[in-house]
């Protein structure tokens, strides 16, 4: 019997790429932790496999998962976000080509594109994102390959508009690129706002459980997903089996989780607006954030991130971050449990003395699942009383 209901996110969560072992009828696909596949005969591939660095199985289910979750037609799995950032680069630009980022990208991407990519003559420049004028400005001046953005931003939570953004960037012949890790796909769904790619640390809410690394694309142009297949391929950068299964195990419960991570942030925020230690608390479920309204239209909830600015500075921003308990300190984000970042010095060091540098007062929080009660407890007593 057939069903053709279609199918809503929780469900499609659990069961896109996971059809159970017909062999065994192990409700949960086997991890292939296998290097090479034998052939039946010269060139009879088995399912299309030949060698793991070219496709495995469960990599196969992850890639399914991933598309299936963005609403897209194809899914790439790679080693580490940054893999798959450079995976896509490298398919899409060649030398004199140019970039416009968003002015308070990730650290780490605006590093790959300017100082990787920079050597080898692709140009880029930084722009305010949410100033549509100043975007269409730039992207006017310069012949734009690719215009990249996040929203949420890290780590000042800036909302852009992608449906806007992606009719300037296609305007202009740009490919619209979102970088949607902050959200995850549950919360947001840029290719259904006209992105052309969507990428993914998937270490972060996809993982979910800070125990592994990972990277994903979801776009929908054949062209473009072949371009990058064959640099996966060639280059080498992919999710090995057991990372794609940790991954997989993962996304079963996004949904259950980043409904709690929203639930708790927005207490959180919520809590810390107007503490006499703080100048502001960037949130976007928070009706006074500038993207507010933004952000409900394209987000189902607003997310587990937000960053507080402190009155006392660089000095109050490295106490706060290193009294806490619950908020342990450390890089990363989008794990079940909550940690504290400072920017400046940690995830954001590689664009100090740039135009993207994170102001070092500016502590950026990663707000678990455990109970909120607890979590404002910890920020209450690592905060200077009010």
């Amino acid at each position: 019997m057939s069903h053709k209901t279609p199918k809503h996110f929780e469900t499609v969560a659990i069961t896109a790429g996971q059809e159970f072992d017909p062999t065994t009828g192990s409700i949960i696909p086997p991890v292939y932790m296998t290097s090479t596949f034998v052939q039946d005969g010269i060139g009879g591939l088995r399912g299309g496999y030949e060698y793991t660095r070219g496709g495995n199985p469960t990599r196969t289910s992850l890639e399914t998962l991933l598309a299936s979750l963005e609403g897209g037609k194809h899914g790439l799995s790679f080693a580490s976000g940054l893999a798959a950032e450079d995976a896509l680069l490298r398919s899409v630009l060649v030398p004199g080509d140019h970039v416009i980022l968003g002015n308070d990208v990730y650290g780490g991407t605006h590093r790959l594109i300017n100082r990787i990519f920079g050597r080898w003559g692709v140009t880029n420049e930084t722009v305010e994102m949410t100033d549509l004028n100043a975007v269409q400005k730039a992207l006017a001046a310069t012949p734009t390959k690719i215009l990249w953005l996040e929203t949420p931003s890290n780590p000042m939570m800036k909302i852009s508009d992608i449906a806007e953004l992606a009719e300037l960037g296609h305007a202009a012949g740009a490919l619209v690129v979102v970088d949607n890790t902050f959200a995850s796909p549950y919360l947001q769904q840029p290719l259904s706002f006209g992105a052309d790619v969507v990428v993914h640390s998937t270490t972060k809410y996809l993982g979910g459980h800070s125990d592994v690394l990972g990277g994903a694309l979801v776009l929908n142009d054949d062209e473009v997903h072949d371009a990058v297949r064959f640099q996966q391929f060639a280059g080498g950068a992919v999710s090995a089996p057991m990372d794609a299964w940790l991954t997989v195990r993962g996304i079963k419960t996004l949904p259950v989780r980043m409904d709690r991570h929203s639930a708790n942030a927005q207490a959180i925020a919520e809590h810390l607006v107007g503490h006499a230690a703080l100048d502001a608390v960037y949130y976007p479920g928070l009706t006074t954030h500038p993207g507010h309204e933004l952000a409900r239209r394209q987000m189902k909830h607003f997310g587990g991130m937000l960053s507080l600015s402190f009155k006392g500075g660089a000095k109050a921003a490295r106490k706060f971050a290193e009294s806490m308990e619950l908020f342990q300190l450390a890089e990363s984000l989008g794990g079940v449990e909550s940690l504290v970042n400072y920017p400046a010095e940690m995830t954001h060091a590689s664009v100090r003395g740039t135009k993207l540098e994170v102001p070092d007062n500016i502590i950026r929080l990663s707000v678990g699942i455990e109970n909120v009660t607890d979590l404002i407890a910890d920020l209450d007593a690592a905060l200077p009383r009010r």
